[in-house]
């Protein structure tokens, strides 16, 4: 049985010896989905916070949807908080490795208060971040603020997925939250592709190439 990491503070506490007061974590949501856009959240902690439902936070996919509902809830409550979003357009135009930093930037923008430092999750900084940033791998499995981020983004992107499926039904968007899964694919084989899908990604190609 793989262990599941638990999060902490090493990476903020590392960036706060160097004099960084508010340091952010980031990451996004909704690279792979076939539809809607990509999230992403910055969450700046308090230093040393010692909550209890810190001890709870893991990476986003580790957890139920309840447990993100809460944790999330929580987050808000105790952090300050950024959300951007990218729309499924954007993502067509511009691809969506870059639409995801554009979320990051935008989520950073959105904050509060200016950070001192970004702690993004993944192998790439923020273009347009003009401060000092750390690419952490597997950050939202190792690093508490962008844990929070990746569950702050993931319940933000799967509520809008919610609302959109009573305006596209048929898809199965609130349940998939526009994944490739075989209910997602089956619809697109009996309804073809909605406003709502990324023409450049390629089962949506296909599917407009057969017309369906």
């Amino acid at each position: 049985m793989t262990d599941v990491c638990i999060p902490d503070f090493k990476f903020e506490i590392d960036a706060w010896s160097q004099g960084a007061l508010r340091v952010a974590g980031v990451d996004e949501v909704g690279r792979g989905p076939l539809a809607g856009p990509v999230f992403a959240a910055a969450v700046i902690l308090p230093h040393f916070a010692n909550y209890d439902w810190l001890s709870d936070v893991r990476d986003s996919k580790m957890l139920t949807p309840l447990a993100r509902e809460r944790l999330a809830e929580r987050i808000r409550s105790h952090a300050l908080v950024g959300v951007g979003a990218v729309s499924h357009e954007e993502i067509d135009e511009i691809g969506i490795g870059v639409a995801s930093l554009r979320a990051m930037l935008l989520a950073v923008e959105a904050l509060p208060a200016s950070p001192d430092c970004l702690l993004i999750d993944g192998r790439f900084t923020i273009t347009g971040a003009f401060l000092p940033q750390r690419a952490v791998i597997d950050g939202d499995a190792l690093c508490l603020s962008v844990a929070c981020a990746s569950i702050v983004a993931k319940v933000e992107r799967d509520r809008l997925l919610v609302k959109l499926d009573v305006e596209y039904p048929g898809y199965g968007f609130a349940s998939h939250k526009g994944y490739s899964t075989p209910e997602h694919r089956a619809a697109l084989q009996q309804l073809g592709p909605c406003p709502l899908h990324r023409r450049s990604f390629l089962p949506i190609r296909l599917a407009l190439a057969r017309g369906v």
